[in-house]
């Protein structure tokens, strides 16, 4: 049995600790009103223009306001002195050139109202924009977070239920290991269907397609009204975050039982519910991926994104069941896993990068080559504001892990794996943090408390929730059909 060792434990509600203190932290210091917004906007200009020439513009602001107040003074001293030479005078071409003369300066004035109107409308959306964009933000840096932990436990899942339908005679040493990992479906399950329902509730602007008057007012997302509403929305992810759990609660439990057990029937069971749930999955992991992620920029869409974001998390799972699995070997566990179960482990993490870069230049060549505006705004979006962490998801990616484990002695040295593990972890996060923040924060976006809080958070309730799980159960299932294949695998 292994030890939810009191170092580790503490280290995971640390990590909690801190993360909820910087969550609260970034939620307490962004905007609450417009008035916030401008404040921050005039403090950004003046440091970019520098005082002496934001007193400047200042100055040159209220002359304009001086010469926009004479020249009606202007017009209204001609008007009086039309009317005066009309009736005095009776003046006719002098009253002529005069009233022209009027005509004109009125004119000008009326032009100029009508510019500094039009100036201010703009200058108001583009606050309110920002306030938007500057609220947005940690409830995305809390949102990307969330997400791609709670995929991460999908993704082994996933892998799990792989390894029972195709009955692999490898991989049953490492069962308990991955049904750690997916412990933590349920408690980031739960969180993030509560962020889902408060952006449901407008406390959030993360997904523009719930404002009303957006919906009123733009063609393309009321045409995708039929689909993209909460009520419907929301009970899909119920469903899928449901049914997704059931699952990882039944496998466990019908694993366990099979130890107690004098035949398959359990080991029979699963193999059943693991072809059910995969078919299931499928399905809803597309459609997940469609609602969550997706649909945050309601007007772009991709055929291959379901695709992708499966290959994101579900390398990333893989990688998370090699780390939990080094780290319990170097702790003295798991005296049968051997350097052949860790190799293929580090297979899948080599294969399955090189799968999500060829989902990604699919995805990307496509779209950037045919040049249709409406699709290919979605990466100049990303290459322009986001270049670092855009180019940075590739080489993290791609490039590391074909160099740190093409070769085949390098997935079986511990050192290089975890460092090629940490490098794939970092790496589906930014691509996660590419897919979102873009659409929920644009240019405004960065590397801030928000973000490193949200991350230590769930990282650290992870940390938490797998060994706490690996803490109830033998390490090593006993009455698996291929449990002695499993011991004995060399490769």
């Amino acid at each position: 049995m292994y030890t939810f060792s009191s170092k580790l434990k503490t280290f995971s509600f640390v990590l909690m600790l801190v993360g909820v203190l910087g969550i609260g932290y970034g939620f307490w210091t962004a905007p609450k009103t417009i008035q916030d917004v401008e404040a921050i906007l005039k403090a950004e200009e003046a440091e970019h223009h520098g005082s002496g020439h934001g007193a400047e513009t200042a100055s040159h602001d209220d002359t304009s306001v001086s010469h926009t107040e004479t020249a009606i003074n202007h017009v209204q001293t001609a008007e009086t002195g039309v009317d005066t030479a009309v009736v005095q005078e009776g003046a006719v071409g002098s009253t002529k050139d005069s009233i022209s003369d009027v005509a004109a300066v009125v004119q000008k004035v009326t032009y100029g109202k009508h510019e500094e109107a039009k100036h201010h409308a703009e200058h108001q959306e583009h606050v309110e924009h920002v306030f938007h964009q500057l609220a947005n933000k940690p409830w995305a840096a809390l949102y990307v977070a969330c997400i791609f932990f709670m995929l991460i436990s999908l993704g082994a899942l996933a892998f799990y239920a792989i390894q029972q339908v195709a009955q692999a005679g490898w991989s049953p040493i490492l069962f308990r290991v991955m049904q750690g990992v997916t412990s933590y479906l349920l408690p980031g399950s739960i969180i993030f269907f509560v962020i889902l329902l408060l952006s449901g509730f407008h406390f959030n602007h993360l997904f523009i397609w719930m404002d009303e008057e957006v919906r009123a007012t733009d063609a393309l997302i009321k045409g995708k009204a039929g689909y993209l509403n909460f009520p419907f929305w929301i009970i899909r992810a119920g469903i899928f975050l449901v049914v997704w759990n059931l699952y990882q609660f039944y496998s466990r439990r019908n694993c366990l039982a099979q130890d107690a057990a004098n035949d398959n029937v359990f080991y029979k069971k699963n193999f059943k519910l693991s072809a059910a749930f995969l078919v299931f999955f499928i399905v809803s992991e597309s459609i997940m991926a469609w609602d969550w992620i997706m649909s945050v920029d309601p007007h772009w869409f991709s055929t291959l994104f379901g695709w992708y974001v499966f290959a994101s998390f579900f390398v990333s799972g893989i990688t998370a069941i090699q780390m939990v699995t080094i780290y319990l070997k170097s702790q003295g566990y798991l005296e049968n896993v051997n350097s052949s179960h860790i190799h293929d482990l580090s297979k899948f993490m080599f294969g399955i990068s090189v799968f999500w870069t060829y989902l990604w230049f699919s995805q990307f060549m496509l779209i950037w080559y045919s040049n249709i505006p409406e699709e290919v705004t979605y990466f100049v979006t990303r290459i322009n504001d986001f270049g670092i962490t855009f180019w940075g998801a590739v080489v993290m990616n791609f490039i590391f892990p074909v160099l740190l484990l093409i070769n085949t002695d390098f997935k079986r040295i511990f050192w290089i794996i975890v460092m090629a593990g940490i490098i794939i972890l970092v790496g589906h996060y930014m691509d996660f943090f590419n897919m979102i923040m873009p659409s929920t924060v644009g240019n405004r976006w960065f590397i801030g408390v928000s973000e490193i809080s949200s991350i230590l958070f769930f990282l650290g309730l992870f940390i938490y929730a797998v060994f706490n799980a690996l803490s109830k159960a033998p390490l090593v299932p006993k009455r698996n059909p291929f449990i002695e294949e499993s011991k004995h695998f060399h490769y």
